[in-house]
């Protein structure tokens, strides 16, 4: 059997760049975590796509997520298997990852049209909103589908619920 052709969405951040290039614009970025999948992800990565025409994800490094201050034992799933996951969801077009704190860096370098943050965050207050706005991107907060959280559901299961 062939491997699953979503693989192919799945990019080195060297290469990030030239790929994102050849997708249909406007392209949407978003990044984070995405540790253990839920409903609460699925629903904001769709509602960013509809966004724009195309959904970068950029995922936090395993060593990235960990100074997150998440606890020891996360990111549960390491960063190969959550970027299958992401790049398996429809809404998905392609996802690369990113070692830094905060994805300024790759932000700069591939100058998404739209920035996607989900709505605990103040656009105002980021740095990445001040690059993309400085190269006549957009910069938008997405509400949370409340009652999903994965520090929640991990709890939960150590709670032996």
């Amino acid at each position: 059997m062939n491997p699953p052709a979503f693989l192919d969405k799945i990019v080195a951040r060297q290469d990030a760049r030239e790929r994102m290039a050849a997708l249909p614009r406007p392209v949407v970025f978003t990044n984070g975590v995405f540790d253990v999948l839920h409903c609460g992800h699925a629903t904001y990565l769709a509602q960013a796509r509809e966004l724009g025409a195309s959904l970068v994800v950029a995922l936090n490094t395993d060593a990235s997520a960990r100074r997150l201050g998440k606890g020891p034992e996360r990111p549960l799933n390491r960063e190969q298997d959550r970027a299958v996951l992401m790049a398996a969801l429809e809404s998905v077009s392609l996802v690369t990852w990113f070692d830094e704190d905060t994805p300024l860096e790759l932000i700069t370098e591939l100058k998404p049209d739209v920035l996607v943050k989900g709505g605990d965050y103040d656009m105002d207050t980021l740095a990445e909103t001040a690059v993309v706005k400085a190269y006549g991107g957009q910069a938008l907060a997405i509400a949370f589908v409340e009652g999903y959280s994965t520090t929640a559901l991990v709890n939960k299961i150590k709670a032996g619920a």
